[in-house]
């Protein structure tokens, strides 16, 4: 029942990998366009947008929460190897199987402030003091969306550990 779970997961989060990873390729696309645009309108006309500039620091949180958690599961974020070169595979097992536990409780701890975060800001009706009117809440939706992806990635990582320490169990 493990391994089907497991199994169904995956699936799922790798189908949410290739959907994040193309948002992100589309926002950096965005990001640098508007960039581009803003230097170039401001060239040729003498004045310029400020969304423009202001546009990316608006979707640099689109781009960071929601890459959380296929980081993790790649194993691309912030750590220290040094320890991982002296433990033997079953330790190792049992270090990634807590790092996905840890980082599972953050996922929801943050998951559940940002879920009130966003709620309160959409209850305000508040917008972004730009040319185009941007609600609030719609940028801190990255933070629970974020949360979210990386709570269900971070559980791909615990049943895949504990499959694996079952079989190094086994043998």
């Amino acid at each position: 029942m493990l391994r089907a779970a497991l199994a169904f997961l995956s699936k799922t989060n790798e189908w949410l990998e290739k959907a994040i990873y193309l948002l992100a390729i589309f926002l950096v696309a965005n990001m640098v366009l508007a960039l581009f645009l803003s230097a170039l309108i401001r060239y040729v006309s003498g004045t310029g947008y400020d969304w423009f500039i202001e546009l990316p620091p608006i979707l640099t949180s689109w781009l960071v929460f929601p890459l959380l958690g296929p980081l993790l599961k790649s194993g691309s974020h912030i750590k220290v190897d040094v320890i991982t070169t002296i433990l033997t595979s079953r330790q190792l097992s049992w270090l990634r199987l807590l790092i996905a536990v840890i980082a599972l409780l953050a996922s929801i701890v943050f998951l559940v402030a940002g879920i009130e975060a966003t709620s309160l800001y959409l209850m305000l009706g508040q917008v972004m003091e730009l040319e185009i009117e941007i609600p609030i809440w719609w940028v801190y939706l990255a933070f629970p969306t974020g949360f979210g992806i990386l709570a269900l990635f971070a559980l791909e990582l615990i049943l895949f550990e504990l499959v694996a320490l079952y079989d190094l169990g086994r043998s």
